[in-house]
């Protein structure tokens, strides 16, 4: 996933913090890493976050929340040199991405993976702060990194792939407070499966032209004029499996009142979405991360109110 604003020149923002504030040797990796476009981010970090609270018996524990969040701002620079480094020749032939650092060549290969290296032991030291289980999880979801980028070569359902990877948080966040896996946990992770190809979906909208010049597939050339029904589909699935997950782990109404509140916000999207409009479909994309927070709050209250 990457943020565009002008989707028809380049997907690297003008004028970003980076180039304010950051070194000039840095800038090419912090591009690389997407540090100046943070949804990618959020959506990562937020199934960590539902899990941990989910897990978590009253207030969820800050110190986790951290680790969480510093794990997700690396791991998230990892998929994405890792993304670039296997669609280097693709971006090359698209104007939209050409100027990505490695398409560019302003970072050559080996330096993308010694980068990649560097970020993964980053990941690494984050990881070593949890219990045993947590760090199998974290050890095994770089299977689904590696794998994600190269699904769009060889299936019209990239975004489900997404979604194994972006919501593997939702399994250490349970695990690293209970120290196990059980139904709660499960039924999360699978809620973020689905919210994730509701989401990524509306933001392949973005890209579907570029990805026929290419040869790459993703679910919403498959679905074309016919993708909102999908994406209420998507979506009821998604409220389903937090009800199940909430009520396995025994969260109080104010959980379903946040639930009803986030239906209302995914029914919008789903209504609303212009699907042939690229700049639409990024605001509604990154509003997921007002509806993961909604989430979040009411994991939280059901938890603490009783």
């Amino acid at each position: 996933m990457n943020e565009s604003s002008d989707p028809l020149a380049t997907d690297i923002p003008d004028e970003s913090w980076i180039d304010r504030l950051a070194p000039s040797l840095a800038r090419p990796y912090l591009r690389l890493a997407r540090a100046d476009r943070p949804i990618g981010t959020w959506l990562l970090l937020i199934p960590c976050w539902w899990g941990t609270a989910l897990a978590s018996p009253s207030w969820p524990d800050w110190r986790f929340f951290v680790l969480f969040a510093i794990g997700a701002l690396v791991m998230r620079g990892a998929g994405c040199t890792i993304n670039d480094i296997a669609d280097k020749d693709f971006d090359a032939q698209v104007a939209r991405t050409a100027t990505r650092p490695i398409a560019s060549g302003e970072i050559s290969l080996r330096r993308a993976f010694l980068f990649l290296g560097l970020l993964l032991l980053l990941g690494l030291a984050v990881l070593l702060q949890f219990n045993g289980l947590s760090q199998i999880l974290g050890i095994s979801s770089l299977s689904l990194v590696a794998l994600y980028p190269f699904m769009k070569r060889i299936t019209y359902w990239p975004q489900l792939f997404l979604g194994f990877t972006f919501n593997w948080g939702a399994l250490m966040g349970w695990a690293v407070v209970k120290g196990d896996l059980a139904g709660p946990a499960l039924a999360l992770y699978a809620a973020g499966i689905f919210w994730t190809l509701g989401y990524d979906t509306i933001y392949a909208h973005q890209d579907k032209e570029d990805d026929i010049l290419v040869g790459v597939k993703s679910t919403a050339l498959k679905f074309g004029v016919a993708t909102k029904p999908w994406l209420f589909g998507f979506y009821a699935v998604t409220l389903v499996l937090l009800a199940v997950a909430g009520n396995l782990a025994g969260l109080t109404w104010p959980f379903y009142a946040a639930l009803a509140l986030g239906a209302l916000h995914l029914a919008w999207q789903s209504q609303t979405v212009d699907i042939t409009n690229p700049k639409d479909c990024l605001s509604k994309f990154k509003s997921n991360r007002d509806f993961g927070f909604i989430v979040l709050a009411g994991i939280i209250v059901g938890q603490v109110v009783g």
